[in-house]
């Protein structure tokens, strides 16, 4: 059975603006304190992992020594199915050390080329760590196509070249509220809820 969360404070283990505001969202219905890596001056580890599971678990693990706070971790990623699966695990790295994802997702439509083949998927493991080492681990996915031009100012990352599956609206164009119900980090973070967390109105009050 996984270990339930019952503590005050939590951090997100991202330096991603974007990011932290989208997992502090998620969270806002469970009364938890959220602080970022960045806020509390922690350096990010080196990501030395080759799933998306070894990234995530190795920055939660870091964030919750560093901190000496329970840590939660995202490691997501676009996996474009005829780039065999690339970026990847990298693709913040596509980015670049200035964030550049403009220039990330033209890589994608460059390597993609004349490609009949545009399909992709988010992936999403977030992580939640312990300060004595334990850790609870939830995979989500999301089905979708690569589009060209980049559509919509919404999101982050490579929100703006994916569609998901069922949808005509790119995730950089579709409503944060919307996103948040079928993106493939909304299917980790239900995973997680249901496995680790009470909602406030649930907890012990005293």
């Amino acid at each position: 059975m996984a270990r339930r969360f019952d503590e005050k404070r939590l951090v997100i283990a991202s330096h991603n603006s974007g990011k932290v505001r989208e997992i502090a969202d998620l969270l806002r219905p469970f009364a938890v304190e959220v602080v970022s890596a960045a806020d509390l001056g922690l350096p990010e580890p080196e990501e030395t992992g080759t799933t998306f599971a070894a990234n995530s678990e190795l920055k939660a693990r870091a964030a919750a020594a560093g901190s000496g706070l329970p840590a939660l971790a995202d490691d997501s990623g676009l996996a474009v199915s005829a780039l065999g699966g690339e970026p990847g695990v990298l693709s913040a790295r596509w980015a670049g050390p200035d964030w550049d994802f403009g220039a990330a997702m033209a890589r994608v439509h460059e390597a993609l080329g004349n490609s009949p083949d545009r399909s992709a998927r988010f992936v999403c493991v977030l992580t939640l760590a312990w300060p004595d080492g334990h850790v609870e681990s939830f995979e989500g996915t999301v089905e979708g196509t690569i589009v060209w031009p980049p559509r919509g100012e919404r999101g982050f990352g490579y929100d703006p070249i994916f569609v998901p599956n069922g949808h005509d609206v790119t995730f950089g164009e579709m409503d944060p509220d919307a996103k948040h119900r079928i993106s493939h980090r909304a299917f980790a973070f239900r995973k997680l809820i249901g496995a680790c967390f009470v909602p406030a109105h649930g907890r012990d009050a005293t």
